[in-house]
């Protein structure tokens, strides 16, 4: 979990969607290959149906280690941002006016289980309701 962070929240908003439910080896490519500009992305979800690709990892891989935890097994299952307190500043113009400058940082809550090994079970043979 994050608090403030100064981070672009619309951008933030749509990586989190893009990423949930991949394993963290899966996340870790994708942020990668979308900043060495190998894989293109569209800017948000809401127009092209596809999001932008940044997100850090390092402080998932070490709560990981730090709790006993397979950090290859990791899947992202939850992921949450929400809008910080804008951060307010002022840049100085021509002929001594002044505009706003204004920041909107955001809070990132992600959860990380380990992913299970589930194995199937044999299936029973079930018997074919007939309606009459």
């Amino acid at each position: 979990r994050g608090s403030n962070l100064h981070v672009h929240f619309k951008n933030t908003c749509e990586t989190a969607k893009a990423m949930k439910a991949l394993p963290i080896w899966k996340a870790t490519k994708y942020r990668k290959d979308v900043t060495l500009q190998k894989l293109c992305t569209v800017p948000k979800d809401k127009h092209c149906g596809w999001a932008h690709g940044w997100w850090p990892r390092e402080n998932a891989d070490s709560n990981a280690e730090l709790q006993g935890l397979d950090v290859d097994a990791l899947v992202i299952e939850h992921s949450q941002v929400n809008k910080a307190f804008k951060m307010r500043h002022r840049t100085y113009r021509a002929h001594g006016q002044t505009n706003p400058y204004v920041s909107s940082p955001c809070h990132i809550e992600m959860i990380f289980p380990e992913k299970e090994h589930i194995e199937p079970e044999e299936e029973v043979a079930q018997k074919k309701k007939i309606s009459q």
